[in-house]
């Protein structure tokens, strides 16, 4: 029985735990979901063609297309690749504002009074973009080996694990760049230009922290 107390349908059940089972990007997620429905839609009306009641067509087509267990696995690969993705892509497209943040904060003065803590506060700025920089050379390197080589050499297992505790890092060094620009903009004479530095890199903070936190489940669940 359904929700709404009528006769179960394998093919929406079947649906719904697949559904629940995979998590990666929505969109992904969403088309490998509706690419499963039509496939199984096909099956059941090939099914229904031949004679057989709806019914029984769709536990046939279900049992056809192999249990949530048996196809999970397979599926959660592919969307935790595309996760990786993601937070890869969202690592490199954030570079360019840590560099203008590492710019800033080198070409900003500061007053001989506060001299001391503004330069450590902007020499942590400096040296924390350089590791997210790193991190994001990683995440490029990433799309290269998922996208266009992926066609040629397969995808190492443990790589979107890799990348999932690489975009950790990018955002936890974003995190306390942005601690460290805002300390330096309350010191230095060109505030407003650091300021404008923390902001970018907090922003670029939430945009990766929350895919790298998605990348990592995802890969927990390919590792199973």
């Amino acid at each position: 029985m359904n929700a709404e107390g009528g006769p179960a349908d394998p093919v929406a059940d079947y649906e719904a735990a697949l559904t629940a089972a995979l998590h990666g990007p929505g969109g992904d997620k969403a088309r490998m979901i509706e690419e499963l429905r039509d496939g199984l839609a096909g099956t059941v009306e090939a099914h229904v063609g031949e004679g057989k009641p709806y019914e029984y067509a769709a536990r046939l087509a279900v049992r056809e297309f192999g249990t949530v267990e048996e196809i999970a696995p397979a599926c959660q690969r592919e969307l935790t690749i595309a996760q990786a993705r993601h937070t890869a892509r969202a690592a490199v497209l954030t570079a360019p504002f840590l560099i203008a943040c590492w710019y800033l904060a080198r070409t900003s003065g500061v007053p001989g009074t506060a001299w001391q803590l503004a330069r450590t506060a902007q020499s942590l700025a400096v040296h924390l973009a350089g590791v997210a920089i790193a991190a994001a050379l990683l995440a490029a390197s990433t799309l290269a080996a998922t996208g266009a080589l992926a066609r040629r050499l397969p995808t190492p297992h443990r790589l979107p694990l890799v990348v999932a505790w690489a975009g950790t890092t990018t955002s936890i060094t974003m995190a306390v760049a942005t601690l460290a620009l805002t300390v330096a903009a309350a010191l230095a004479t060109d505030w407003a230009l650091l300021a404008l530095a923390g902001t970018l890199s907090a922003a670029s903070h939430a945009v990766v922290a929350s895919s790298a936190r998605a990348s990592r489940r995802c890969a927990r669940l390919t590792l199973v």
